[in-house]
């Protein structure tokens, strides 16, 4: 069995539904302080997160981005076998976590073993660093530390996101940004009363039908270079009492926006007032910033990453900005340059989450690659 196989098995084998990270760190740092690393635990809440660098001076500083935490599996006996208990079929690995993210850890980790070992005296620094809450509320986990980073002035040039984004083959895709995520909980009040006498009440859907009309179908921007337009999805839509004979005091509408650099959350949460303000709506908005948008231009990394990931497919990666966030969003502002490259997302957060043993053997040796070029 393969190192990484072997790894990426211990690591599911832990149950790390997000936040608990159940012991996959102390694995990870127990090995990488093996190989020289110093590694540096930075709990926060119930979050665990986990800094590791090798090298220093004045060079680059590269880090790989990861986590350890997983959804939750669903039904148990929905699966083919236990999502916590790893098992190969037909030359592919089950279990929860095999593609998002701990196939990416566990090559994250070969390969930084074997880039330390080859070049003890690399230029720059190498890091890793983990979090037990990507999959979760994404408070204590990457921007926690970032603010961290912050106050201490800890820079970083190049960061490597190990989400799963390739689509059918293994480095078919690079991704070179994300789009910008904000919620909204919109609060409409009305008056309750009894439906035969509407002149006696205010009906707060009635109210606002066209103003969610305008916000659903508002054509927000034309896109921004490799970004899509920005857009705007309603999730929930809750009022009433369960009666059919009440009209409702209060309507509540969930949605959320996913923009591309011609916005920021505080100008697309103004828009929005604005808009609702002039349908006389009794209104008010909970906001919930998920992250700004972030976009990678031409540099050293991301030239180094389409040429490797093509020797890797065979073919010129797809550059995107699709898809939906990552943690990258919160390492960026600190003026990193940022791209995602990881295995197959076919499986992820699916019932028999699955990555192929070949792709995920192959994976050290992708990541080891890019260290080469950029590092060796």
């Amino acid at each position: 069995m393969s190192d990484v196989l072997q790894l990426t098995r211990d690591l599911i084998a832990r149950p790390s539904v997000t936040p608990d990270d159940a012991g996959c760190q102390q694995l990870v740092a127990e090995r990488l302080g093996r190989a020289g690393f110093a590694c540096e635990r930075l709990r926060f809440g119930a979050v665990d997160n986990l800094w590791a660098t090798h090298g220093g001076g004045d060079g680059p500083v590269l880090v790989l981005l990861g986590h350890t935490d997983v959804v939750p599996p669903g039904p148990r006996d929905a699966w083919a076998s236990d999502p916590f208990a790893p098992e190969v079929r037909d030359g592919v690995l089950f279990g929860r976590g095999a593609a998002d993210m701990k196939g990416s850890v566990a090559a994250f980790v070969v390969a930084l073993e074997r880039f330390v070992a080859v070049h003890p005296d690399h230029a720059g620094t190498v890091a890793l660093l983990l979090t037990s809450d990507e999959e979760g509320d994404a408070v204590d986990g990457v921007r926690r530390v970032a603010e961290l980073f912050r106050e201490r002035g800890q820079r970083i040039d190049w960061c490597i996101t190990g989400e799963p984004s390739s689509t059918s083959t293994l480095g078919d895709l690079l991704r070179v940004g994300r789009r910008g995520t904000l919620s909204a909980t919109l609060t409409v009040k009305g008056i309750q009363g009894h439906v035969a006498y509407p002149d006696k009440a205010r009906n707060p859907i009635h109210q606002s039908l066209a103003a969610l009309a305008e916000l659903a179908w508002k054509h927000w921007d034309q896109g921004y270079e490799s970004f899509p337009p920005t857009s705007l999805q309603i999730s929930n839509i809750h009022a009433g009492t369960g009666a059919n004979n009440v009209i409702p005091g209060e309507l509540q509408v969930l949605f959320n926006l996913r923009y591309n650099p011609n916005w920021t959350a505080a100008q697309l949460e103004a828009e929005c007032e604005a808009l609702l303000g002039e349908y006389g709506l009794d209104f008010s908005v909970q906001w919930q910033r998920g992250g700004e948008p972030f976009h990678t231009p031409e540099g050293p990394l991301r030239a180094a990453a389409r040429e490797v990931l093509a020797g890797f497919a065979g073919a010129p990666p797809e550059e995107s900005t699709g898809g939906g966030t990552s943690d990258a969003r919160f390492i960026a502002p600190l003026g990193a340059q940022c791209v995602e490259i990881g295995p197959v997302n076919a499986s992820i957060h699916k019932v028999d989450e699955h990555i192929a043993v070949a792709d995920l053997e192959a994976l050290p040796d992708l990541y080891h690659a890019l260290l080469e070029r950029l590092l060796g």
